[in-house]
């Protein structure tokens, strides 16, 4: 059975809508070389986005090198150092044969070790650092550098989950380390985004930051809610079902136009779909979502204080001025002194989004939840 609309991973084809303008700057910035950082909150379409635009470009041009990479599991230097050399000859490599070759020609000191995962091309390079040869960063962020020279390309670089270098004792002294040598690539660029956008703002928007102006800043906004309603009567259509461009609105409002809830929906409400959509159909599947993250919503709150479960409760309600006295009395916030302090902590969690003076909860299911389950203040 072909299932439309894909969530929680890469993607891509026929699953993939909109993004055009978005594609299009990213497209340009790779052909240019410009260093671009990619913010927007969780679920957005990060790394889908580069990977069609990566697919797009391919087609096109074979002057260009691209080394993908994700260093969520890094913890330290050393790691991201091994990521980085694994990463990056195997994204110059074609074949088992090159990577060898690629591998002694470029990493001689970081002692390659080869394996091949089978016989029909998967293949795949452990690494073990020479600690005894320092500094090795100067061979190994250099590394892009030193393939565009020598095979005469350009190489784009993308880093998946770029805020994890924040974690790394002695971050700043590391971002220093990795700008010192990047900014001095005239044959690479860098793009580097990652799925917590309050770190990735410390990054790259913080003036004191050593990634501070490194290169283009894109925001990701969400898909506009025509966009999704295309989508959505397209997709059905496709599969032979239907649902119409009304109740395709409806569902994407549900979830605020979500790129990954609208997705998971749209999903769930297909497949209780036999011919035609309906609103009850399109409720259950919401329903549905909800019970199905239950407990972990539970778990959130329960690992929050009460002042913050309290001011989330105001969010969803709607509440824009948290420091009014009645909003900290009937909300149970303290002083209007705690407000500063209460953002910042859900901040630092992912839970809310802060622009302006506009604040919203990141995650519109848990929005919907808190609203439905939790608490009407």
């Amino acid at each position: 059975m072909n299932i439309p609309f894909a969530y929680g991973k890469i993607v891509e084809n026929n699953d993939f809508t909109d993004r055009t303008e978005e594609t299009s700057l990213l497209r340009n910035n790779f052909m240019s070389l410009t260093n671009t950082a990619i913010i927007s909150p969780r679920r957005w379409g990060k790394s889908s986005l580069v990977a069609k635009t990566i697919k797009s470009v391919k087609k096109e041009q074979d002057d260009i090198l691209f080394v993908k990479m994700n260093i969520f599991k890094t913890e330290n230097p050393q790691e991201f150092y091994a990521t980085f050399a694994k990463r990056t000859m195997e994204g110059i490599s074609s074949s088992a044969e090159s990577l060898l070759t690629n591998a002694k020609d470029f990493i001689a000191r970081l002692l390659p070790k080869l394996s091949i995962s089978d016989p029909i091309g998967q293949y795949e390079i452990a690494l073990g650092v020479d600690t005894k040869n320092s500094p090795i960063e100067e061979d190994i962020l250099d590394l892009p550098q030193q393939i565009a020279q020598r095979k005469k390309k350009k190489v784009v670089v993308c880093i998946d989950e770029f805020q994890q270098i924040g974690e790394y004792s002695d971050a700043l002294k590391f971002q220093k380390t990795l700008r010192s040598h990047w900014q001095t690539h005239s044959d690479v660029a860098y793009i580097l985004y990652g799925s917590k956008k309050h770190m990735m703002m410390n990054i790259f928007g913080e003036y004191n930051s050593p990634f501070y102006r490194f290169g283009d800043m894109m925001f990701l906004q969400k898909i506009s809610n025509d966009e999704w309603q295309k989508y959505l009567v397209g997709r059905f259509k496709d599969t032979g079902k239907s649902i119409t461009q009304a109740l395709a609105k409806y569902l994407a409002e549900q979830v605020e136009n979500h790129p990954y809830y609208v997705q998971q929906l749209a999903q769930y409400a297909w497949l209780r779909t036999t011919r035609t959509c309906s609103t009850a159909i399109v409720d259950n599947a919401l329903q549905a979502m909800l019970d199905s993250l239950n407990l972990q919503f539970v778990n959130i709150m329960d690992s929050l204080t009460e002042k913050q479960r309290n001011f989330l409760c105001a969010v969803s309600n709607g509440v824009k001025n948290f420091s009014a006295s009645d909003t900290l009395q009937r909300y149970k916030l303290g002083t209007s002194g705690n407000i500063r302090i209460i953002k910042e902590a859900l901040k630092k969690r992912d839970l809310i989004d802060e622009t302006g003076k506009d604040i919203q909860i990141q995650d519109p299911i848990f929005k919907l939840w808190i609203i439905r389950e939790y608490t009407k203040m």
